[in-house]
C-alpha cells in the first residue's frame, strides 16, 4: 500500500499550528497508518479547525454526501476527528494530533500503540516545546491563592468549572499509555476532566462518564490529595478540559523532567513558590511528595525552591506541616496573558512557527 495519503495527511497535520514533525525512523507515518484507513485519512485532510455539518463539508469540497455523514460518525468514534450532536444534527472538525487525536486513542490504547506513541513523543515533545504560546497553563490549588491578589477568572479552576454545563470523566490517557509501557503510576488515573458549556452534552458518550459539577470537584480535590498538577489549555475564555497531571507521566510535565527543557517554556504560570527558611523543619515532605517538577531541593538547612522550575501549583504549599511555604504572585514583567480564546492561540502559535494554516480554518 502507498504511503502517499499518510504523507499527506501528515504535512497537513504538521502545517496546523500544534505541529507534527518528521522523525528519522519514520514513526509519524507507522502511527497515521495505525490509527487511521486510507479513506479517512483523505477525509481528514478535507476537514477544517472549525466544526462543520456534513452538508456544508460536502458542498465545500465536492464530496459525494451519501455516505459521509456515516464515514465522519465512524472517524470521531475512531478518535481521529472531533464531533458533536445537537438533536439530530452533528458537526465535525479536524483536531491536532495533540492536544486531540492521540487522546483520543484512550479506547483503543493497547502495548504496540503505546509504544509508538511513546517513540514518537521524543521526537514530537522536543519540537512542540520550541515555541509559544505554550500549550498548558497551571491552575494553582485555589486556596493558596495570596489572598491579597485577585486571581483573574482563567487562573482559577473554580471559574473553568461554574462556567461548564456538562462534565465528562475519563481516564488519563498519559498514565494509560506508561501502565502499557510497565511504567505504572500509583496516582489515581481516572481523573481528567472535559467540561462543556451546554447541558447534557455527554449523557450518551461511548467512553468516559458523565459527571456532575459536584462530582467534578471531588475529582479535583481527589487530585490535589494525590500530589497531581491542574493544568488546562493556555486561553483565557472557553476552556473545555482540566487535566491533572504528575510528573512521571504526562506528556507536558515530561518536558521538563525528561527534555529539561525550561519550565517557562513548557507551561504558562503565574506564581512560584517560596520556603521560609526560619520555618521550615526540613522533613521533606515538599520535594519527596508533592513537588511534580523537581523544583525542590535540600539545603544546608532548609529546603529551597528552584524558582526557574517552580510552576507554581501549589501542591507543596498544602501539605507543609510548618505552614513555611507560601505562593506568590510573579511580578508583572514576568507574566504573559494566555490568548483570548482557541483561535487566538491558533493564530499566535501558527505566527511563530511560521505556518499558514488558512485553508484549514
Amino acid at each position: 500500500m502507498s504511503d502517499d495519503v499518510y504523507r499527506k495527511l501528515a504535512k497537513v497535520l504538521d502545517t496546523l499550528p500544534n505541529g507534527f514533525p518528521a522523525s528519522d525512523s519514520g514513526i509519524e507515518i507507522k502511527l497515521l497508518k495505525r490509527i487511521f484507513q486510507p479513506e479517512q485519512a483523505e477525509l481528514f485532510c478535507d476537514l477544517r479547525l472549525t466544526f462543520e455539518t456534513g452538508e456544508q463539508i460536502a458542498e465545500r469540497t465536492g464530496r459525494s454526501l451519501q455516505g459521509l455523514e456515516e464515514l465522519l460518525t465512524s472517524m470521531w468514534e475512531g478518535g481521529q476527528i472531533f464531533g458533536i450532536k445537537f438533536g439530530d444534527m452533528k458537526m465535525f472538525k479536524m483536531v491536532p494530533w495533540a492536544f486531540g487525536i492521540y487522546e483520543f486513542q484512550l479506547p483503543h490504547m493497547d502495548r504496540e500503540l503505546a509504544e509508538m506513541c511513546d517513540e514518537y513523543m521524543n521526537v514530537y515533545g522536543r519540537e512542540f516545546f520550541k515555541k509559544t504560546p505554550q500549550f498548558m497553563q497551571v491552575i494553582p490549588v485555589e486556596r493558596e491563592i495570596p489572598a491579597r491578589h485577585e486571581a483573574l477568572t482563567y487562573e482559577k479552576v473554580s471559574s473553568i468549572v461554574e462556567n461548564g454545563q456538562s462534565f465528562l470523566l475519563n481516564e488519563c490517557i498519559c498514565k494509560k499509555t506508561q501502565d502499557l509501557l510497565k511504567n505504572p503510576c500509583d496516582r489515581p488515573m481516572e481523573v481528567c476532566l472535559a467540561i462543556a458549556p451546554v447541558p447534557n452534552v455527554f449523557d450518551d458518550a461511548k467512553v468516559g462518564k458523565a459527571i456532575s459539577r459536584e462530582e467534578a470537584y471531588a475529582v479535583l480535590n481527589k487530585s490535589e490529595e494525590a500530589g497531581l498538577v491542574h493544568l488546562t489549555w493556555n486561553v483565557q475564555n472557553g476552556h473545555f478540559f482540566i487535566c491533572n497531571c504528575c510528573g512521571c507521566c504526562c506528556g507536558v510535565l515530561r518536558g521538563i523532567n525528561d527534555f529539561n527543557i525550561p519550565a517557562s517554556k513548557v507551561v504558562n504560570s503565574y506564581y512560584f513558590a517560596s520556603i521560609d527558611p526560619d520555618e521550615c523543619q526540613a522533613c521533606g515532605t515538599c520535594a519527596d511528595e508533592r513537588c511534580q517538577v523537581n523544583a525542590i531541593e535540600e539545603g544546608a538547612e532548609a529546603y529551597e525552591v528552584i524558582k526557574e522550575r517552580c510552576i507554581g501549583c501549589g501542591l507543596c504549599v498544602s501539605t507543609c506541616p510548618a505552614e513555611a511555604i507560601r505562593l506568590n504572585r510573579k511580578q508583572p514583567e514576568e507574566l504573559v496573558p494566555p490568548p483570548e480564546d482557541e483561535m487566538a492561540w491558533y493564530e499566535e502559535r501558527g505566527r511563530l512557527r511560521g505556518v499558514d494554516f488558512s485553508a484549514y480554518k
